[in-house]
């Protein structure tokens, strides 16, 4: 139980701190390079869907949501969420499938790091995603999303709802 909660609490932590550098304006820069996969090199079957009803962050058939390790958030001026899905499919398979989905969505990738597990980091205008992809129990990998989008950002306005100078 107490690893539940240091896991949540975490995963809201790191929610928080995306929000954050997305709206100080950081979200924009590089912070590493990162490697890039050729659409195709995926040794994984096709989409079922999209994370929640996202439609730029494509997902595998082979990983199922995890309703109790997710939450969503929406505001009038933000939206975001984390998102768990597990599956019986490769780690370095799931990265490379992801890495070839969110490029072929126009998603840049921002940085990534690995040790026991992958994460990667992906920004759109207004929009950030960061993942984890980490072998979990019984065989399964998990694949973990840390999403935000600024409405207003989108829109061209403050989070007060007020136009933002050109």
């Amino acid at each position: 139980m107490k690893t539940d909660r240091i896991g949540f609490r975490g995963a809201l932590f790191f929610l928080i701190a995306a929000a954050l550098v997305m709206v100080t304006g950081c979200a924009g820069q590089s912070f590493t390079g990162g490697s890039t996969v050729a659409p195709g090199d995926s040794a994984l079957p096709p989409v079922s869907g999209f994370a929640d009803d996202i439609q730029d962050i494509v997902l595998p058939t082979d990983l199922e949501w995890n309703r109790k390790k997710s939450m969503t958030i929406k505001t009038e001026s933000f939206r975001g969420g984390v998102w768990r899905y597990e599956g019986k499919v490769e780690a370095i398979s799931l990265k490379d499938f992801m890495i070839s989905a969110m490029q072929d969505h126009k998603w840049k990738l921002v940085g990534e790091a690995a040790s026991q597990d992958i994460m990667l980091a992906f920004v759109k205008p207004s929009k950030t995603c960061m993942m984890v992809i980490s072998e979990g129990a019984f065989g399964k990998t998990q694949l973990t999303l840390y999403v935000t989008i600024d409405k207003t950002a989108a829109a061209g306005l403050n989070p007060f709802g007020e136009a933002v100078g050109q």
